[in-house]
């Protein structure tokens, strides 16, 4: 079997369409888009045409619309930026979150405790990663800055229901922001229909390249940025743009949108028969996160009595490529905070693994269970 890829929540090969797209922005029109000259209006324009199209895909404004470095800047913007904005408007001090979400987001709490003095509250998920939409509605205080959730967990793929979430939150005046990365292609994300305030996407999970993300976050809310300098991005996140970034992240966002709705049923359907052929043959493997209400090319397993990191090794060596979880946790010896936050027993939790498919999978992983099964016999 030659070497299969299944890292794909980790990050993604830079799309053709994308590359060609980007590259007149890195050669002929690679002026800067604040200059006032030719070249440096053509990027703006560039620029501005990358941020409307965006702007579409997640229903909202084009002036709502920042470029980052990825999802971790875009997390980092929206948690600190929307509850120091809120602070210093309306002296609300509290946030509300999960135990289980991407480092960004705990770290970027973590740090508004640490030094401006926020609570937070961190509401419990249930065994398969679901936050209950009572439980966020019983974590929201008169004070509530900021109720920050991630739409589908970068590790067991779990869904949750933000529109209902979103919507509780919005009957106390709380601003809801979701992180969006893992569920770009796979999930809408139209803001408006979702009804949040803030969403954060990463190019790299689509087929752009690593150093491009978003955050569009709607105009009325006040927001401290994180940069200081020459006041691009409205104010919001100055530094010189990357123009080809930016078309190259509109481009990737376009291609998965437009074939996302057969692309995610196609792939269900790929990864509900490697689920239940993994379950089938190997006595240990418990799946994690949410059955059904799932990413769809997401797949992870526990195997208990085994140690992940032996069974990635042997998967390596019949040439599967996965991961233990989290790319961000690389090489921490720590059991994922996630499957902890779940209930699964810190011993257990060493043992995961996760596969994460391409959009563009059409062939049964029959050969990759059957080598799921002989990895974790060897180990």
């Amino acid at each position: 079997m030659s070497m299969l890829y299944l890292d794909n929540a980790a990050t993604t090969p830079v799309r053709p369409e994308v590359l060609e797209a980007m590259m007149p922005y890195l050669t002929q029109w690679f002026g800067n888009p604040s200059s006032h000259h030719t070249v440096g209006e053509a990027a703006a324009d560039a620029l501005a045409d990358a941020r409307a199209r965006v702007a579409r895909l997640l229903g909202m404004r084009a002036g709502d619309v920042i470029f980052t470095s990825g999802g971790t800047e875009a997390n980092n913007l929206a948690v600190k930026g929307i509850a120091l904005g809120a602070w210093q408007l309306t002296g609300r001090r509290h946030l509300v979150t999960t135990p289980i979400e991407h480092e960004s987001i705990l770290e970027s709490a973590a740090y508004l405790e640490r030094m401006h003095g926020f609570a937070v509250t961190r509401v419990p998920v249930d065994r398969q990663a679901r936050v209950h939409p009572d439980a966020a509605a019983d974590a929201l205080r008169d004070d509530t800055a900021l109720l920050t959730i991630g739409y589908a967990n970068n590790e067991v793929g779990t869904v949750q229901d933000v529109a209902a979430i979103a919507a509780i939150a919005r009957e106390r005046g709380v601003p809801v922001h979701v992180d969006a990365v893992q569920a770009a292609g796979w999930l809408p994300l139209s803001a408006s229909e979702l009804g949040v305030d803030a969403i954060s996407l990463a190019g790299h999970k689509v087929g752009a390249p690593k150093g491009t993300g978003v955050l569009a976050v709607r105009g009325r809310l006040p927001l401290e940025p994180l940069l200081h300098g020459g006041g691009q991005e409205r104010g919001r996140r100055s530094g010189t743009e990357d123009v080809a970034g930016a078309v190259g992240l509109a481009t990737a966002l376009e291609l998965a949108e437009g074939d996302r709705a057969e692309a995610s049923a196609r792939v269900t359907a790929i990864r509900d028969r490697f689920v239940a052929r993994v379950l089938a043959t190997v006595p240990s493997a418990e799946l994690t996160g949410d059955p059904v209400h799932r990413l769809p090319g997401t797949a992870s397993f526990t195997f208990a009595g085994t140690s992940g990191e032996a069974v990635l090794l042997e998967l390596e060596r019949r040439g599967v490529v996965s991961s233990s979880g989290s790319a961000c946790a690389a090489g921490s010896d720590e059991p994922s905070h996630v499957l902890v936050a779940m209930g699964v027993d810190a011993e257990v939790a060493r043992t995961a693994v996760r596969f994460t498919f391409p959009r563009w999978l059409r062939q049964p992983l029959d050969a990759v269970a059957d080598a799921v099964a002989a990895s974790v016999a060897a180990v």
